[in-house]
């Protein structure tokens, strides 16, 4: 009977309640729940550690999915490192939008070196436009000088911000923002939502929109639990991440304008 064949599947992602990759997930789990006897049990954030810890769980399979951006996946896929090589990538909404529809490095390429490391990419995604907080207000490239800005543990991202002038300072998402707090860092790079969500705009108060790129990120399955599923599942797992897909960029539309007034409502 399908009942016996109904499953618990286990999705971790690296944002907070209601940022962009929960959202993804609960749009993926509801239309896994609504059409088949699975269910889905999502892991926000910090539940099972940062983004190496579930990236590592993913590849030994006790997670069944996994939300990682190529920020955190470059040391694992070079190439996946792409993403942020600064003024790359068009900036302007439905510019990007079009190009991860149609983009043949994204729906060809990446799914190949994705399953090289026991992967199935499911879906890239974008999230935001990269802001870059700061103690000072940045009017000019020389104000980069020597700041210490948080990015990701990415080599090319360091790359960009010493190219910047800036001194780039990997740090866990998680001391972020006591880092800003206490001056082990001057400041930091992420979408606007995550600025406002993170409440970093309190203790890097200055924004700077240099246009240098999106934040992209990407979903995935552990490639054995993938190729072992039915062709039905193996079906709905793909509908799914097409019907969260559509559903997250709608959410996307207007959320960094949204946040932004949010912020300034607060500053003021």
């Amino acid at each position: 009977s399908a009942a016996a064949q109904a499953d618990n599947w286990r999705y971790a992602h690296e944002e907070y309640e209601g940022d962009v990759q929960d959202v993804f997930a609960y749009a993926f789990k509801e239309y896994i729940e609504e059409n088949s006897d699975h269910s889905v049990q999502v892991y926000r954030f910090g539940e099972l550690g940062e983004s190496d810890d579930i990236m590592e769980q993913t590849q030994n399979g006790i997670l069944q999915f996994v939300n990682q951006s190529p920020g955190f996946t470059g040391s694992l896929i070079p190439e996946a490192q792409i993403f942020f090589i600064p003024y790359l990538l068009p900036t302007d909404e439905e510019t990007v939008l079009t190009f991860f529809d149609e983009s043949k490095a994204i729906n060809e390429v990446f799914p190949e070196l994705y399953a090289e490391q026991g992967l199935e990419l499911l879906k890239m995604y974008p999230e935001g436009e990269m802001v870059i907080t700061t103690d000072e207000p940045i009017s000019s490239p020389e104000d980069m000088n020597n700041k210490k800005i948080r990015t990701m543990t990415n080599p090319l991202l360091s790359e960009t911000y010493d190219a910047f002038g800036a001194t780039p300072t990997p740090l866990p998402w998680g001391e972020v923002y006591g880092g800003l707090q206490t001056g082990i860092i001057d400041g930091q790079e992420n979408p606007i939502f995550w600025i406002e969500s993170g409440g970093l705009y309190e203790v890097s108060p200055h924004l700077t929109f240099t246009g240098h790129g999106w934040f992209t990120t990407a979903m995935m399955a552990n490639q054995d639990f993938y190729e072992g599923l039915s062709d039905e599942d193996k079906e709905l797992v793909q509908e799914a991440s097409d019907a969260a897909y559509d559903h997250t960029i709608e959410h996307i539309k207007g959320l960094a304008e949204e946040a932004l007034a949010k912020i300034q409502r607060k500053d003021t």
